[in-house]
C-alpha cells in the first residue's frame, strides 16, 4: 500500500481521475546513479552497494545488439553484414600476388561471403569433422578474416597461432587443441614441416599466398596433405555445402595466452560472449561504411579480434598493413583511416616522435607549437571548442601523419599515460578513448565514455558486465579506503569466458562459485563511476630493504623516453636495487648518433658507445624524475 500510495497525487477538483497517478523513478529502489555508472547491492536482500554497472543499462546486462536481437552468433552477425553491405568494400590489401606494393585493392562484403562459403565447404570435402580446431599461423591479411568467418559459418573452432610464441609453444597448442587444419604462409611453412612428426592431429596444411608448383609434396605415409589456399577455394566452390550454424553457447575460438610462466593457457570463448561484448561496447557508437580502419594489431590477440567483429557489424572497410611496422606510416598515408586502434607503446612512439620533431625544427616553430598547444589545451579545459586556426596553422600537419582523417583513437592492452592521452587529443583533434579488458572477458571490461574529458582512468563498465572490487588485505587495499574504495577487480556477465581449455584447476583459480572472474588487477573507483587501474595483485616483489615494488609503474614511466622502445624491470628480495632491460628505439638512437657525429658499423656497436649509453640513461633519469619514479639500476 505504501508503494502504491507513493504513486498517487492528492485529488482535488482540478484533477480528473486519469491524473491521479504520477510517475516516480522506481528504478532508484534498485540502484543509485554515480555519473557514468550505476551502483547496486551485490545481493538484493543483504550486502553492500558495491557492484557497478553501466548507467546505459543498469538493470539488465546487455547480451545482444539492441537493434538486432536476432544476432546471437558470429555467423548471424556476418550473414547480416553480407546482406546489408553486400556491394560495399570490406577487406583491402596493398600486397600484390607478385609481392609488390601498390594502391589498396578491395573485396566487397558479398565477395567475402562467397569465399567464406567456399572455405567451409572445402573443410567438409576434406572430411574435417564439425567442431574441429582450425589453426591460423600467419599475420594479418584478408585470408585470416575469411577463414575465421568460415569457421563460424560451419561450426569449426578457430585457434590463432603466432610465431612470437616460438616453435615449442606452437607445437604445444596444436597438440593441446588437437588442431586438424593449419593455415600457414610460406615463411612459417618450413617450421611447421620440421615438427610435422610431433603434431599427429594435423591432416591438412593450407599455404596462403603459396604458388602451386612450389608446394612440397609429402609422402602419403605422413597422412598430411599440403595445398595452396587458391586450390582450397576451388575445391570448395565446386562442391558448395549448406551452412552448419553454431549455437550461442558453442565455442567460437580457443585463444591461447602466452602468460609469464609455464605453458600457454587456452581461453575458451563462445559465440555468445563475443556478441555480448561487442553489443555492449558499441551500444552508443555510430560507425558506418564511410569509416575506414587499418588492421595491424595482431589478430591472434583478443583486442584486434573483437575489433574485427565490430567492424563487420557496422560495414566498416578494413585495410591491412604490409606486414612491416616500419612501413606503417606509409600504409596510413595510403589508406587514410578514420578509426585507429593501438597500444600505449605505439602512442608513446608517436608522442616522442612529435616532440622530437618539434624540438629539432628550430626556435620559432617550437615556440609556435607550444603557443598553439597551450591555447588549445586551455580551451579544452574550459569546456570550449578550440579555435580551428591552430589546426590549420600547426596540427593538420601532425594529423597528416596518420592519414589526416582519424576521428577516433582507442588505446588498450596496458595503461596509457594521462598526459600522452591529453597530448593525442590536442594534436589529433578527434576522440581519444582508453579501455581495459582481457582475453578472459572476451576483451572490453571498461571504456571511456564519449564526452568524458577526464584522463587517468579506463572508463566505466561495458554494459555487458558488472564489476566489483574485492579487498586484498595483504596489500592494504580495502573497500573502506579513503578517499575511494580499492581492491581486486572482479567481473561477471555474459562476456566471461567458459574457462581454460582442459584445465579445471586454473579455471577455478580465477572464476569463483558465483561466476565472478578475478582479474588480478587492483583498481579504485573515481568520482563519476570511473575505474582506475592502480596495481597488479601478483606482479609485485619486495627488495632486500623491505620495499615493495610494482614494476609496471616504473616501466610505464620509462616507456615515455624517446630512446626506449620497450623496458622490462625486475628485482628480488636478495638485492636492494632493480634491473632494467631496455630495448632502444633504433631510428631515434641512429638520428641522435648522426647529430653527434658518432661513427659505428652496426647497432650493437652504437649501443655499446659510452656516449650513447650516457644519453639513454640521462633521458631515463629525466623521465623518472618527472614521474617521481626514479630508482637505482
Amino acid at each position: 500500500m505504501k508503494v502504491i500510495n507513493n504513486h498517487l497525487t492528492t485529488a482535488d477538483h482540478h484533477h480528473s481521475p486519469s491524473h491521479l497517478l504520477r510517475s516516480i523513478p522506481t528504478a532508484a529502489q534498485f540502484f543509485s546513479q554515480e555519473g557514468f555508472s550505476a551502483v547496486l547491492p551485490e545481493k538484493l536482500v543483504t550486502g553492500n552497494w558495491n557492484v557497478y554497472r553501466s548507467i546505459r543499462s543498469p538493470l539488465n546486462l546487455v547480451s545482444r545488439f539492441r537493434d538486432h536481437p536476432e544476432i546471437t552468433t558470429l555467423h548471424d552477425n556476418f550473414v547480416r553484414s553480407v546482406e546489408t553491405f553486400r556491394d560495399y568494400k570490406y577487406l583491402g590489401t596493398r600486397i600484390r600476388d607478385d609481392g609488390t606494393v601498390g594502391d589498396y585493392k578491395w573485396i566487397t562484403f558479398g565477395e567475402a561471403g562467397t569465399a567464406r562459403s567456399a572455405i567451409g565447404s572445402a573443410f567438409i570435402s576434406h572430411g574435417i569433422p564439425k567442431d574441429s580446431c582450425i589453426g591460423l599461423y600467419f599475420i594479418n591479411r584478408p585470408e585470416w578474416i575469411l577463414v575465421d568467418h568460415a569457421c563460424s559459418a560451419y561450426s569449426y573452432i578457430s585457434v590463432p597461432l603466432y610465431d612470437t610464441l616460438g616453435p615449442d609453444a606452437v607445437k604445444y597448442i596444436v597438440n593441446h587443441a588437437a588442431v586438424q587444419v593449419i593455415f600457414s604462409v610460406s615463411e612459417t611453412l618450413n617450421s611447421l614441416l620440421s615438427i610435422l612428426s610431433e603434431i599427429p592431429t594435423v591432416r591438412l596444411i593450407v599455404v596462403v599466398g603459396g604458388i602451386e608448383d612450389q608446394i612440397p609434396s609429402l609422402p602419403s605415409s605422413t597422412g598430411v596433405q599440403v595445398i595452396t589456399y587458391s586450390k582450397l577455394l576451388n575445391q570448395g566452390r565446386s562442391n558448395l555445402q549448406p551452412f552448419r550454424p553454431p549455437k550461442p553457447d558453442d565455442i567460437a575460438t580457443i585463444c591461447y595466452t602466452s602468460g609469464t610462466t609455464g605453458t600457454p593457457k587456452g581461453a575458451v570463448l563462445t559465440h555468445g560472449s563475443f556478441i555480448a561484448n561487442v553489443a555492449g561496447t558499441t551500444i552508443d557508437e555510430n560507425f558506418s561504411p564511410a569509416d575506414v580502419y587499418i588492421s595491424y594489431l595482431p589478430l591472434a590477440h583478443i583486442y584486434e579480434r573483437v575489433n574485427q567483429i565490430m567492424l563487420a557489424h557496422f560495414g566498416v572497410a578494413v585495410g591491412f598493413y604490409q606486414g612491416d611496422h616500419l612501413k606503417l606510416l606509409d600504409d596510413l598515408a595510403a589508406l587514410r583511416p578514420t578509426i585507429f586502434c593501438s597500444v600505449p607503446r605505439v602512442y608513446n612512439r608517436i608522442y616522442a616522435g612529435i616532440l622530437n620533431a618539434v624540438k629539432t625544427s628550430g626556435g620559432l616553430r617550437e615556440r609556435l607549437f607550444n603557443v598553439a598547444y597551450n591555447a588549445k589545451r586551455q580551451a579544452m579545459i574550459n569546456g570550449k571548442n578550440p579555435s580551428p586556426f591552430w589546426d590549420k596553422l600547426v596540427f593538420n600537419k601532425i594529423k597528416a601523419k596518420l592519414g589526416g582523417r582519424v576521428r577516433l583513437m582507442v588505446s588498450g592492452a596496458s595503461p596509457l599515460s594521462p598526459d600522452i592521452l591529453e597530448f593525442l587529443r590536442i594534436c589529433f583533434g578527434g576522440r581519444v578513448a582508453e579501455g581495459y579488458g582481457m582475453t578472459e572477458t572476451t576483451c572490453t571490461i571498461t571504456v571511456m565514455n564519449e564526452g568524458d574529458e577526464l584522463t587517468g582512468h579506463v572508463g566505466s563498465p561495458n554494459p555487458a558486465c558488472e564489476i566489483k572490487l574485492v579487498d586484498v588485505p595483504e596489500m592494504n587495499y580495502t573497500s573502506d579506503d579513503k578517499p575511494y574504495p580499492r581492491g581486486e577487480i572482479c567481473v561477471r556477465g555474459p562476456i566471461i569466458f567458459q574457462g581454460y581449455y582442459k584445465d579445471e584447476a586454473q579455471t577455478r583459480e580465477v572464476i569463483d562459485e558465483e561466476r565472478w572472474l578475478h582479474t588480478g588487477d587492483i583498481g579504485t573507483w573515481l568520482p563519476g563511476g570511473r575505474l582506475k587501474i592502480i596495481d597488479r595483485k601478483k606482479n609485485i616483489f619486495k627488495l632486500s630493504q623491505g620495499e615493495y615494488i610494482a614494476p609496471e609503474k616504473i616501466e610505464n614511466a620509462y616507456a615515455k623516453c624517446k630512446f626506449i622502445a620497450q623496458c622490462f624491470v625486475y628485482g628480488d628480495s636478495l638485492n636492494s636495487s632493480l634491473v632494467a632491460v631496455v630495448s632502444v628505439e633504433h631510428d631515434v638512437l641512429k638520428e641522435w648518433a648522426a647529430s653527434q657525429g658518432i661513427k659505428y658499423n652496426n647497432l650493437a656497436q652504437l649501443c655499446n658507445d659510452p656516449k650513447a649509453k650516457a644519453a639513454v640513461l640521462a633521458d631515463m633519469d629525466a623521465c623518472g624524475r618527472e614521474a617521481q619514479a626514479s630508482y637505482s639500476f
